[in-house]
């Protein structure tokens, strides 16, 4: 979702990768103890957030809850309101608030990491330049467009000595930290196959997908890592082996011109005849349901007039059949691991609802999970546990988008940072780009009808 607080409702968790062994079963409960998101550091970290909008707005609010531990001395984006009304919240000076993020790095150095939320074509020069001058970085997900930039990204570490974590934000979330600690403690013997699936809801296909930022493969990057890079580095952290080879099908079967209603027109506002039936109405999402409003900048995000003035404006009121668009509504994918383990993959748009759904089979037990809760069956006992703490119920968690993975990412990388030690971070750099790198091997695969090799 690309709303911050909306995904923070639809994941939900349960405990950290140091708190791992506290995980206990009473009465059919799978128990566990949240670790706190203040960091275990009393160092401040100074940051800039290059890219004011969602994502930026989301890890800069940290530092709002723990301003101990984050302080935000510098801005960069394009957008004036966005640069001033984070300047504004954090007490940015003005000589620390910048346009095109190439003027963060042409004064000193003044802070001690840079958060990079920018647009997926945006990643890979801020990063690769904020190494070289001495910065650890935060990087939005996916790492950068392309096979190549990944590996230089990760090269770049190396060279310079720099942390750099990658926002697999899925690994910080305590239900799946929970889930990879059911299979890895052997709860259902050994782990043989995985079925994960990604639902993305419709609405939010529309939205994103089709009408919104990531609707080229070639402007921004697949879909397989645009959307589904999260799922594809849960599933490598949770076989705990190198994957060695991917499959993949899919394609774009609905939003395509030649799919357009009769007397369909270019935008939803121009009068359409199927407006009022057609489930990826602009008008229905953004005015009757006020859902992906984050993306219009609003004064008042209650005003229907302005809401319906962005729709009739810009990219979000396009007819869903008369888009730029050319990203797959439909992804299959099939992953082999070493010792046989395999896994498969599936990403679907035509979905009711969001939020990840897994299934886990072992050699003597079986986990089904829906994002919000987990059961883990064994085989000899026919028992069952199940894991459903509401971690968003937790005062401290509140806020915290995926589950609290947001925030404790965060945190993470703010220790990190403090102590110089990336082993802090349960997604170091190498973990990060290979799963990229099964990412763009999924689409070699896809497009060429043949089985691809994974190689780090």
């Amino acid at each position: 979702m690309t709303d911050p607080m909306a995904m923070a409702s639809e994941m939900l968790g349960g405990t950290s990768p140091a708190e791992a062994a506290d995980l206990a079963f009473d009465d059919g409960q799978i128990k566990a103890n949240i670790r706190s998101l203040t960091p275990s550091t009393n160092k401040q970290i100074t940051a800039i957030v290059i890219g004011a909008g969602n994502r930026g707005r989301l890890y800069a609010s940290y530092a709002e809850r723990f301003p101990d531990h984050l302080k935000i001395v510098g801005v960069s984006d394009i957008l004036e309101s966005r640069k001033n009304a984070m300047g504004d919240k954090h007490g940015i000076p003005q000589e620390h608030r910048f346009g095109h993020y190439r003027e963060v790095f042409e004064v000193p150095k003044f802070a001690d990491v840079v958060i990079i939320s920018t647009p997926d074509d945006k990643h890979i020069e801020p990063c690769l330049k904020a190494m070289e001058l001495g910065y650890d970085v935060l990087l939005e997900k996916p790492a950068a467009q392309t096979e190549a930039e990944c590996r230089q990204i990760l090269a770049h570490t190396k060279k310079y000595n720099r942390i750099v974590a990658i926002c697999h934000v899925l690994r910080y979330a305590p239900y799946f930290i929970a889930l990879k600690h059911a299979v890895a403690t052997g709860e259902i013997g050994e782990l043989v196959n995985i079925q994960h699936m990604e639902p993305i809801q419709y609405a939010h296909m529309a939205h994103s997908y089709v009408r919104g930022n990531w609707r080229s493969e070639k402007a921004t990057t697949p879909i397989i890592l645009a959307k589904s890079c999260h799922d594809l580095d849960i599933i490598r952290w949770i076989v705990d082996k190198p994957c060695l080879t991917i499959a993949a099908d899919g394609s774009l079967h609905l939003f395509k011109k030649e799919n357009a209603p009769e007397g369909a027109p270019l935008r939803c506002t121009d009068g359409c005849p199927h407006e009022s039936t057609c489930p990826y109405s602009a008008i229905d999402i953004y005015v009757n349901r006020k859902q992906h409003l984050g993306v219009f900048d609003l004064k008042d995000r209650k005003d229907e007039n302005e809401i319906m003035e962005k729709i009739k404006t810009t990219g979000y009121g396009r007819c869903v059949y008369h888009c730029d668009n050319d990203q797959p509504d439909h992804y299959v994918s099939q992953m082999t691991f070493e010792d046989g383990k395999t896994a498969s993959f599936t990403m679907d748009a035509f979905t009711p609802w969001g939020g990840r759904r897994t299934r886990i089979m072992g050699t003597t037990g079986f986990i089904e999970g829906d994002g919000k809760t987990f059961t883990v069956y064994d085989f000899r006992s026919n028992k069952k546990k199940v894991w459903n703490m509401d971690v968003v119920d937790a005062e401290e968690y509140k806020g915290s988008g995926h589950g609290g993975g947001d925030f404790a990412l965060v945190r993470d990388f703010i220790e990190a940072v403090a102590t110089q030690d990336s082993s802090r971070l349960s997604s170091t750099i190498e973990a990060s780009i290979e799963s990229h790198i099964m990412g763009f091997a999924a689409e070699k695969s896809r497009k060429s009808d043949k089985k691809a090799k994974v190689k780090l």
